[in-house]
């Protein structure tokens, strides 16, 4: 029976859910050996994400990104401990009771347990503090990211190491995607311009914003995406000026604008799109001369995006001030007043294994890095918010649009609203 379960949980791994291309061992391995060179002679030790007694009722178990990005692995309770010249993963030890909330595992003394995880050596969770102090006597500090439970737990095992935080340079290496992540980045892409093409027909007066949401989510979680890529805004009307509203209660209305920031997470890779559209399958013409100077900036970033360009506010060549320059020296709000001050956040982030990912402020641009350029107006007074989003690779000379298949173009949009009552 023992066997049968572990052959259980090693299928569950080799066969990736939902059709889902795996990432290769050997990329992994790679990322390892990337992170131990960056590290020098230093102990890196990190924590995957544990599990509830009995399961994470609310969202299901999903493992820690960083700890994800170095191993693949996707079961809880996992270790991974890299000194200078070694690596092993750690996994708990079966536990059957566990097994009957939340399905089998695989076990460290499985056979086929270096196929199924990739690593060479394989040990038992359990014993870990067991080898901790062989370990870090092999290196000179000690890796690990500063804002798990269990760190504080690993400084008080080892009170004399010193530490340092392995977020910035794991960032470092996520800041870049493989060619296998830009794949899959393309595909949560693709089904998230799925659900906002989907979305488009319920977007009228008299809906609810969470129907929207959920014709939007239905689609993707029915194309095999296992979570939100982030809680679905909706927003219509004066919500469309709230950044992150995601109570998505409200009723649309005739002569508004719906803003939907919708997007999935397909095999753990997200995307971020955001839309906003009229609910009458027209905009009027102050929505329009908005909607079309929001476009404008856009426009403005895309054209300017290449190597070398920065995200930060204040930064050197950064996209960011594009967009404020542009709002200040088009259209003005009601008071006869520059836009500018209606831009109320940054124009790109990285995107990846979270819809925010990790990066180095200090680093530019460079070529397979995945961004957003999402400017947006936000005006209460006028009950407006608009927000178009789109995620773009970059490239050796510029930026490749990854979300070029759905509309952007107000006209272009209006015709495929209309006709529409």
């Amino acid at each position: 029976m023992t066997a049968l379960r572990g052959f259980a949980a090693l299928a569950l791994f080799l066969f990736p859910a939902f059709g889902a291309d795996r990432i290769s061992f050997d990329e992994y391995r790679g990322r390892r050996a990337e992170l131990r060179k960056a590290n020098g002679d230093a102990v890196t030790i990190l924590f995957g994400r544990a599990e509830k007694e009995h399961g994470d009722l609310r969202s299901g178990f999903f493992q820690e990104a960083n700890f994800y990005y170095l191993t693949g692995w996707t079961e809880p309770g996992a270790i991974l401990v890299m000194t200078p010249s070694s690596e092993v993963l750690l996994i708990p030890r079966r536990n059957e009771e566990q097994e009957r909330w939340t399905g089998p595992k695989l076990a460290p003394e499985d056979s086929g347990v270096q196929a199924a995880t990739g690593f060479d050596a394989v040990m038992a969770a359990e014993t870990f503090e067991a080898n901790l102090y062989k370990w870090a006597e092999s290196g000179k500090r000690i890796f690990t990211l500063f804002d798990e439970s269990q760190v504080d737990d690993l400084k008080k095992l080892l009170p004399l190491r010193a530490f340092s935080d392995a977020k910035l340079p794991i960032a470092r290496l996520r800041m870049k995607k493989s060619p296998s992540e830009i794949a899959l980045i393309q595909h949560a892409t693709d089904v998230s311009m799925d659900a906002h093409r989907a979305a488009w027909e319920m977007a009228r007066p008299g809906a609810k914003e969470f129907q929207v949401a959920a014709v939007m989510s239905g689609l993707y979680f029915s194309a095999g995406c296992e979570r939100h890529s982030y809680a679905p805004i909706v927003g219509s009307g004066p919500n469309g000026a709230i950044l992150h509203y995601s109570k998505n209660t409200r009723t649309i209305d005739r002569g508004e604008l719906v803003l939907m920031d919708v997007a999935a997470e397909c095999a753990m890779y997200g995307s971020d799109i955001t839309r906003t559209i009229p609910a009458n399958g027209k905009f009027t013409a102050r929505q329009r001369e908005l909607y079309d100077i929001v476009l404008g900036a856009q426009n403005a970033v895309l054209d300017a995006i290449k190597p070398g360009m920065m995200l930060g506010k204040t930064s050197p060549n950064s996209l960011n001030k594009i967009v404020v320059d542009y709002f200040n020296t088009h259209g003005k709000d009601k008071h006869g007043e520059p836009l500018g001050k209606y831009y109320t956040h940054g124009v790109s982030h990285h995107v990846g294994l979270d819809v925010h990912d990790p990066f180095d402020p200090a680093l530019p641009l460079a070529p397979n890095m995945i961004i957003t350029v999402e400017p947006g107006l936000y005006i209460p007074e006028e009950g407006i918010g608009i927000r178009i989003e789109d995620m773009v690779l970059i490239t050796e000379n510029g930026g490749k649009l990854m979300t070029a298949a759905l509309p952007r173009e107000a006209g272009e949009i209006e015709k495929i609203l209309s006709p529409r009552k």
